[in-house]
């Protein structure tokens, strides 16, 4: 099968590659075969003219169960965010409703262009949530990756059994809600099985950073999860180690982390990836991220160019993910994955330089098509066999249960 899309704007974001102002990309068995101008080849031809192509987004951190609750902590803190979402409605949440949000939040992440995906899970008050979950993600055509923080650590190696491949990653608890002595446990294990591991770190907690390194808790097997405080020595730390850190702008400026790390990390030798965090905070789309990224830093140092923000939001988090060699740029030899935006669309016409344009002027609405592994799972707008109708109906009914059982107005 060779497919070759064929006429578009193509930005690769691999500088062997290039960008090309007309350009293909041939596609065979499900991987990018070619890439160049008026490529000569016997292949289903696409004509992707007026199209942007570029490499699909690469989410590295996002806590998808809680999308039935989209929008209701725009006005929260961190600490309102905790006592809402976490003390008073995820104890009311049912496998079904897991499972439910994590659809609808990983079809939304692929229709706005996120073709592989981080599931920071949490709501693991039973193991059968964490098996709903994976049901979830499993039925969405993208590729998802279950990083799974686990109320009780011995369920990890059940669900390593079902999930034995670098599909599977290692939510820790701590710093942040256990004891360093457990966080220890905890990364002996992960390395036991293989796993990579992301940890939330900010404010008070990263005094904890000198302690995991001196117990051999960090090397590049590891992501850090905002990062907001990190002192001088700190991020050296990090960057000694190998240490990959994703940033969630939207969530980090409005719930009080402080202003995202991005700048410092770059000084240190940290290229961060990106990451939405939670939608009942923020937007779902890395379009916002990146934008939010981009305008905060070059508000502060005017350190950042447009490309940048673009890297972390594919190679970059290709590489958080243990999967630069599969992913994050349109490069012969890695997955077909890839997003087409409308370059027609009033909201970017006339598109003079794509990479800028994309940053400053992207979002969801722009997102023609999605290729994951070569195939279409969206084309002309629209994604491609799957019951929104329904779906919308069921989540809206576990909400609402969800949000009765807590005591707490949903709308």
């Amino acid at each position: 099968m060779r497919t070759l899309l064929c006429g578009g704007t193509v930005v690769s974001l691999d500088p062997a590659v290039g960008d090309f102002p007309c350009g293909d990309v041939l596609i065979e068995d499900g991987r990018i075969a070619a890439v160049g101008a008026a490529l000569d080849v016997d292949a289903e031809v696409v004509d992707v003219k007026g199209k942007i192509v570029l490499p699909g987004f690469v989410d590295t951190h996002r806590h998808t169960w809680q999308t039935a609750f989209r929008g209701i902590g725009a006005d929260w803190t961190f600490a309102e965010y905790r006592a809402a979402m976490h003390g008073k409605l995820r104890p009311h949440y049912q496998p079904e409703d897991v499972y439910l949000g994590n659809l609808l939040g990983r079809l939304e992440a692929l229709d706005s262009g996120v073709t592989t995906m981080l599931d920071w899970f949490h709501c693991s008050d039973r193991p059968e949530n964490a098996d709903a979950a994976i049901d979830a993600l499993d039925e969405a055509p993208g590729r998802s990756i279950f990083c799974y923080c686990a109320m009780e650590p011995e369920d990890v190696t059940r669900i390593r059994k079902r999930l034995p491949g670098d599909e599977m990653a290692f939510g820790l608890r701590g710093p942040i809600l256990t004891t360093m002595d457990t966080t220890v446990a905890d990364v002996a294990l992960a390395r036991e099985l293989g796993l990579r591991v992301s940890v939330h770190v900010h404010g008070e907690v990263c005094d904890s950073i000198p302690e995991m390194h001196e117990r051999n808790l960090l090397d590049d097997r590891t992501t850090i999860v905002h990062g907001n405080g990190l002192t001088d020595e700190q991020l050296a730390i990090l960057a000694d180690t190998g240490c990959s850190v994703t940033i969630s702008p939207d969530v980090e400026v409005k719930m009080g982390f402080g202003w995202p790390e991005t700048g410092r990390l770059l000084a240190a030798g940290i290229r961060p990836s990106l990451s939405i965090d939670d939608c009942p905070s923020a937007g779902g789309d890395m379009f916002s991220a990146m934008r939010t990224a981009f305008a905060t830093q070059r508000g502060l140092d005017g350190g950042l160019v447009a490309r940048d923000l673009l890297e972390f939001a594919t190679v970059e988090g290709a590489r958080a993910c243990g999967r630069a060699d599969r992913t994050g740029s349109i490069s012969v030899g890695k997955d077909a994955d890839l997003i087409l935006l409308d370059a027609e669309d009033l909201s970017v016409f006339p598109v003079s330089d794509p990479v800028s344009t994309v940053v400053t002027s992207g979002h969801p609405g722009l997102v023609d098509s999605v290729y994951v592994g070569g195939r279409a799972v969206k084309r002309d707008g629209k994604l491609l066999g799957v019951d929104l109708p329904r779906l919308r109906d069921r989540l809206l009914e576990s909400r609402d249960r969800i949000a009765a059982a807590a005591g707490m107005a949903a709308r």
